[in-house]
């Protein structure tokens, strides 16, 4: 199974049958929309005592070749990679997520996305956010106009010496009335996800951060096991035991949650069943006290 990492098993793990000629706004779409189908936004590794590194192999091993998904440094480092080999003009960004318990951005980098530039026009792809924030499509570099995705509408701002992303999405309708207070849900309408620069950076801008994000003790991934994966109509979601499915109604102006609590012992089977992985250990779920929704 090692060896050298090549595009067409990259193209086969995200069922991604177009044409690699084309370096267009098209073919970028039909890529971003793949990767967030067919691999998950997970940090689980945390969860069951591997390490998550900034080298780009393990990653494509572990992506691409083991059937997993990872978190935004993996996911947008090896999407990255995938636009640069086919010849796409793209450079790493780093940005800052939105810290809703103060209400502000994160002082340093703890987010890696990607700008790409076509025919003159700039975009940012982002494959990797997770559950009801994670974009379907790449964003138009452009401010103050309204960019529909499947999860609502988001928007960049151009505030001089950063951007900022926000989306506006829909009302949350739970199906499982011992769910409805949950704190998984989001009842904030409007909300910024992150801010960033349009300084270009390099892999080992995110090695602390990397580290820091798997072990310190207030780090929202030590606190949670969290595996999310888009479907055509939604996501599913595993937070901890709690495992949502989510079905967008935009015609309705809601997103229907469908929400239970798993047993341990059928954990691996939800993985399996509904995110398609297939861990080497023991997962130790998790879900201590840390601002987090769907």
């Amino acid at each position: 199974m090692e060896g050298e990492m090549n595009l067409e098993e990259y193209f086969s793990r995200i069922s991604f049958h177009g044409s690699c000629n084309n370096l267009d706004l098209a073919t970028l779409k039909l890529l971003h929309k793949q990767h967030v189908l067919s691999i998950p936004f997970e940090n689980l590794s945390v969860h069951c005592g591997e390490r998550i590194t900034m080298d780009l192999e393990v990653i494509f091993n572990k992506i691409v070749r083991s059937s997993r998904g990872g978190w935004c440094l993996e996911n947008n480092f090896l999407f990255g990679w995938v636009l640069r080999q086919m010849g796409y003009d793209t450079e790493m960004l780093g940005s800052r997520v939105f810290n809703s318990a103060t209400n502000d951005f994160y002082t340093t980098d703890n987010h890696l996305i990607n700008k790409v530039v076509i025919d003159g026009k700039a975009y940012i792809t982002d494959v990797s956010f997770g559950m009801s924030s994670q974009l379907w499509e790449p964003l138009e570099l452009v401010s103050g106009k309204d960019q529909p995705q499947a999860a609502g509408a988001c928007r960049l701002i151009d505030k001089g010496d950063h951007w900022v992303l926000e989306k506006t999405g829909r009302k949350p309708k739970v199906v499982n009335p011992e769910f409805a207070k949950s704190s998984l849900v989001n009842q904030k309408l409007k909300k910024p996800l992150y801010s960033f620069t349009l300084v270009p950076r390099e892999a080992r801008h995110f090695l602390e951060v990397c580290h820091s994000l798997q072990t310190d003790p207030r780090s929202l991934f030590t606190n949670k096991s969290i595996c999310s994966l888009q479907t055509p109509t939604g996501f599913r979601g595993l937070v901890g035991w709690t495992y949502s499915e989510v079905t967008y109604k935009p015609e309705e102006g809601v997103d229907v949650l469908d929400m239970r609590d798993i047993p341990d012992d059928e954990i691996d089977q939800i993985l399996r069943e509904k995110f398609n992985i297939k861990l080497q250990n023991k997962l130790q779920p998790v879900n201590k006290t840390a601002y987090y929704t769907l």
